[in-house]
């Protein structure tokens, strides 16, 4: 599951984790260096990947004491959180502004885990992909955007053709053993075409089931997924963006799913 701060009106990061282990949620996303939610899953059982923001990348890159001073911030000062990865960056548009930096901040912050003692933990370094990036590349992810494949009930044929579109740019790149992490996805319930919350409940519980097995590519599951979002960001536009939350700020789900599916 996914954790945001871009709303005014959500439950402090204590009550959520609360929510993740209630709802037995072992993993959990943070876009951001949030030092409330980092305390609060200090001694749990929840893995995290840990976001480095956009604006940190040409600091990081440029300088290895400023990604050493990140890492001993963020990640060796809580010792008893269950890092699992640091992704930096989001989505980073190859002809963006933070392109040029992202390489070496990745570098960077792969050494001062190094530099802070935590090789041992096994913390990976990585960065969402920015998915178009390969949607004009590679056939698969082209035959994901027809118009009869938008509808959630299609969920097997878009989630399957996007992930196995990146393996094959990833064999491509000479990367074919490596495993793809599903960092975002979800069904906005309103705010813009083709949301409602049959939708978002249909994609949502469709997704659930079809990551327990792998692609037609890559068959040997389950795909590692986390679901977008926890809350709505009331502060985000278009209004499509603000509603992408699971639940309620009062906590309370928007509609009925199984979260552990069999």
């Amino acid at each position: 599951m996914e954790r945001l701060s871009v709303g005014n009106n959500l439950p402090p990061p204590g009550e959520v984790i609360e929510m993740y282990k209630q709802n037995n949620f072992q993993r959990m996303r943070l876009y951001g260096q949030n030092q409330d939610a980092l305390q609060a899953l200090r001694g749990t059982n929840i893995e995290l990947m840990l976001g480095v923001p956009d604006e940190e990348l040409q600091n990081i890159a440029s300088s290895q004491d400023y990604a050493n001073t990140w890492i001993r911030n963020n990640v060796q000062n809580y010792g008893d959180v269950k890092f699992r990865y640091i992704a930096v960056g989001n989505e980073i548009r190859p002809d963006g502004p933070y392109a040029q930096f992202l390489f070496s901040a990745m570098q960077n912050i792969q050494t001062a885990i190094y530099n802070a003692g935590l090789g041992r933990k096994n913390i990976k370094v990585s960065t969402p992909i920015y998915q178009a990036a390969l949607a004009e590349s590679y056939p698969p992810s082209k035959g994901s955007f027809t118009c009869s494949a938008r509808w959630p009930t299609w969920i097997p044929k878009i989630f399957y053709a996007i992930l196995d579109a990146f393996y094959s740019a990833l064999e491509k790149a000479n990367g074919g053993s490596l495993n793809i992490v599903v960092s975002e996805t979800g069904w906005p319930f309103q705010g813009g075409q083709e949301t409602s919350f049959e939708y978002a409940s249909t994609y949502n519980s469709n997704l659930i089931r079809h990551v327990m097995g792998g692609t037609p590519k890559r068959p040997a599951g389950p795909i590692e997924t986390y679901m977008f979002a926890m809350f709505n960001e009331n502060e985000k536009n278009p209004d499509y963006e603000k509603n992408w939350g699971l639940f309620y700020p009062n906590k309370q789900p928007k509609y009925q799913i199984k979260f552990n599916e069999e």
